[in-house]
């Protein structure tokens, strides 16, 4: 067996029960028993790991037993090809665990005269210039601030050169269309749960291997984007922690709770995020606290669970493309609606086509709580076609995910229309019953709907306010939706039709982590109510949720 000081510390530790693993890191000790440590061709340079450990403590902050662990198996060696055995290393781990930092102090330590290698120029990727310019940034910051720094750096913001070696990490963005004839000696690919494939990284790949010991870093927390790059190196990661791949594959850290349940119970967060093991220096617990707080915040604002479950937990969502909230919550919105007459509005139209359904209605307040009526109209020859709606109940049954039309028009709440499309002054007429009633604002429309509809609202005389990227406002009302679910803070009264539309979303989530309301199916399972609703909230903050009526009407009386 080979030995290393910080490594055998850290898997002692394991071992006694003083920290928690996770499945994956179980396997990697598993694996590195039976591959690695007990290969005598193999063995650690002790005088790099203790100089970069030492250089990284010195300028830039107090390494933890798991990051000294991972700077171990940077250095590993193979005596038979007197090279480095990892030149790929795999970190996933939860945010806040310093992958930033350990990668700024590492990236100052490579084009060091410490590390002594000529030319071994680094390139830091991401998704964003910004998140690329992290480790550029935090490295000539700290040389900026020292003066013996600064006789072995020159520093700028766009790069960091190590003059002894002429040896230089830049940023880079993930586009490398334009990065041919690169001869880096290591290259840090940062936010990878962002990529959608490896087609962004492969000029960078390439290459690496034109100088001595050359190292690739993969590092992130997980993410949104399914199948992709990381899912891909994932899948690479069992396959080596398996027996499946040669040892020297690749170097996988992988840090993750395992069970849903896990999340719930603060003593298991350290499995995804080593910087939570016990006894935690100061930014650990700082970091500790502020994670608390987040999940204590996720009882009123459950919106955020994906983000915390993904992000801090490791633990994504397997079905990204689901239902708005629990059908539970949707049911809860079969509220008595409270007179909210006199009373400021929002109204908002949407429909697909005026061939098949329209949707339109209004929202007011009351207290916290949000009031929403609403009507829809249905041309006669689409819900016949795709509902059966002319039929008899017992014909009608035979129909593929019927909709009770003829129930919903019974309650008021749908008008059916025998005409070739829906004409637009039936949705005129239907604000211009509001205005007699409640304060209405103004109508929130997009801009595929203002095209069809301005001229009418014009000549009615009713404000409209177009949405340009109704995709965006997904994103940016998706938290207010669930949150307002979850607390019941909206009342629909008895409206199975807007609850069915409700049921017919689709949330998909970009790698970005934002929300997107999609159809689950295309044709028959209609929407146009959600939208409406969703539409209402984009501007339910301007009205007052108080009868203003009488004193608009005193001040249209006023004299001046």
């Amino acid at each position: 067996m080979i030995h290393q000081e910080y490594v055998d510390s850290y898997l002692k530790r394991y071992k006694k029960g003083e920290i928690l693993f996770n499945k994956e890191r179980k396997m990697l000790v598993e694996y590195l028993e039976k591959y690695v440590l007990n290969n005598e061709d193999l063995f650690f340079d002790e005088r790099r790991i203790n100089d970069c450990i030492n250089f990284i403590q010195k300028w830039f902050f107090p390494m933890v037993p798991y990051q000294k662990f991972l700077v171990a198996f940077i250095f590993l060696y193979d005596r038979r090809t007197e090279d480095v055995f990892y030149d790929e290393f795999l970190y996933v781990i939860g945010r806040g665990a310093g992958k930033n930092g350990l990668i700024s102090g590492l990236s100052a330590y490579f084009i060091s005269s410490l590390n002594g290698i000529p030319g071994y120029d680094g390139s830091i990727v991401a998704n964003s210039e910004e998140q690329a310019m992290t480790s550029v940034t935090e490295i000539y910051n700290i040389v900026s601030a020292n003066d013996r720094l600064a006789k072995e750096f020159d520093a700028h913001k766009s790069q960091i050169t190590g003059r002894a070696t002429n040896s230089t990490v830049t940023y880079q963005t993930s586009n490398g269309k334009t990065k041919d004839g690169l001869r880096d000696g290591f290259d840090v690919f940062d936010e990878i749960h962002m990529y959608k494939d490896s087609s962004s990284v492969g000029v960078y790949e390439s290459g690496l291997g034109k100088r001595p010991q050359s190292r690739q870093f993969e590092i992130g927390s997980d993410g949104f984007v399914r199948e992709g790059y990381l899912d891909g190196k994932k899948a690479v990661a069992k396959q080596v922690l398996t027996g499946k791949l040669p040892p020297d594959t690749m170097f996988p850290f992988i840090c993750k709770i395992d069970t849903r349940e896990q999340a719930d119970d603060p003593k298991y967060w350290p499995l995804a995020n080593p910087m939570l093991e016990e006894p935690r220096n100061s930014y650990g617990k700082t970091l500790f606290r502020k994670i608390v707080k987040q999940f204590n915040k996720l009882q009123a604002e459950p919106s955020g669970r994906a983000e915390f479950m993904t992000k801090r937990m490791d633990y994504p969502e397997v079905d990204l493309e689901k239902s708005v909230v629990p059908y539970a919550q949707v049911k809860a919105t079969n509220v008595h609606q409270p007179d909210i007459s006199g009373q400021e509005v929002i109204g908002a139209v949407d429909f697909a086509s005026l061939r098949d359904f329209a949707a339109v209605g209004f929202s007011g307040r009351k207290s916290d709580k949000v009031i929403h009526f609403q009507h829809q109209f249905a041309r006669k020859q689409f819900v016949d076609k795709y509902y059966g709606y002319s039929l008899s109940d017992e014909q009608r049954a035979k129909f593929t995910a019927a909709a009770p039309i003829g129930k919903w028009e019974q309650m008021g709440l749908l008008s059916v229309v025998n005409k070739p499309t829906i004409d637009p002054r039936l949705i005129i007429d239907y604000f211009n019953k509001v205005r007699r009633k409640y304060v209405l604002k103004k109508v929130i429309i997009d801009n595929f709907r203002a095209d069809v509809l301005r001229r009418f609202f014009e000549e009615a005389g009713i404000e409209i306010e177009v949405i340009k990227n109704p995709t965006a406002i997904d994103g940016l009302l998706a938290p207010r939706i669930e949150d307002g679910f979850a607390q019941r803070k909206f009342i629909w009264g008895d409206n199975p039709i807007l609850r069915w539309n409700t049921q017919n979303i689709a949330v998909k989530t970009d790698p970005r982590g934002n929300k997107q309301y999609l159809k689950k199916e295309e044709v028959r399972r209609k929407t146009d109510g959600f939208k409406c609703f969703e539409y209402t909230l984009y501007r339910i903050d301007e009205v007052i949720g108080t009868d203003v009526s009488g004193f608009l009407s005193a001040a249209v009386d006023l004299n001046f």
